[in-house]
């Protein structure tokens, strides 16, 4: 793994309890912290339980840089029950409560992203949405990238849920960074190999499995994968759908030309 400055929240899973000294020397030094929300208010504060009879609060205002109107409020406020977060130590409310921002470690981030961040770098991302163009994936700070469809597989899917769930740990690699707003779009395909490296697992002649990706409407064939990386075409057959497993013979690998022929059994 490259230098990863932020990671995603969450994370490491450890139930830290700190102590005064701790928390005081993370308000001076500016240090980021994580611990898990306890409870979301009436008013969409969170409040976390320190440890060692200690607690702290976001403030609404202090919670996401998206906070905007009510709803969206109420939506991340909840959403955060039971998580981990990542805050900075803001202030001193009295010697056994303090005021939390989980913003500012936002800000820290999307500086990172914009400023030393660069394409082609590989950083770890836990899955936090999965829509049918893409999956959400938080790569540090509570900073989440989009990672569209496309770039999940060469196998064509209908949809990232064919390939990931919510919560999944994941290497992706940086695609594009928007140097002004921060926004970046990563790409998950580039790290599962190219086809002459996933070729190698395969020969001529050998009954492999398969998953049906595409019958041509044409009847021209049928796209079966072999791995999410790899695919073959096969003779048009009936009956068959998409996501069916299958049985295949590897009838002919065409190296030049990066194609694989085979043979539903």
């Amino acid at each position: 793994m490259e230098y990863q400055k932020f990671i995603p929240e969450g994370w490491e899973e450890e139930e830290r309890q700190y102590s005064q000294e701790e928390i005081e020397d993370a308000f001076r030094s500016g240090t980021i912290i994580q611990s898990r929300v306890k409870e979301c208010d009436e008013n969409y504060n969170l409040h976390i339980d320190l440890g060692n009879g200690i607690s702290g609060t976001i403030p609404r205002e202090e919670v996401d840089l998206n906070t905007n109107d009510e709803i969206t409020n109420q939506r991340i406020c909840k959403n955060k029950v039971n998580q981990y977060v990542q805050f900075k130590i803001k202030s001193v409310e009295n010697n056994s409560h303090f005021i939390l921002s989980r913003k500012a470690v936002e800000k820290d981030a999307i500086e990172w992203i914009k400023n030393e961040l660069e394409e082609g770098m590989v950083v770890k991302g836990i899955v936090k949405n999965i829509r049918k163009f893409g999956a959400f994936i938080e790569i540090g700070g509570g900073i989440v990238a989009l990672l569209h469809i496309e770039d999940i597989s060469v196998s064509r899917i209908r949809s990232p849920e064919e390939r990931f769930s919510v919560g999944d740990r994941i290497d992706v690699m940086i695609k594009s960074i928007d140097r002004t707003t921060g926004k970046v779009v990563l790409t998950y395909k580039q790290l599962l190999g190219d086809w002459d490296k996933n070729i190698q697992g395969f020969q001529e002649k050998m009954i492999v499995d398969g998953i049906i990706k595409d019958a041509n409407t044409n009847k021209d064939g049928i796209f079966i994968e072999l791995l999410p990386n790899l695919v073959g075409l096969a003779e048009y057959k009936e009956g068959l759908e998409y996501g069916q497993k299958v049985k295949v013979l590897i009838k002919k690998i065409v190296k030049e030309k990066k194609k694989i022929k085979l043979v539903i059994v």
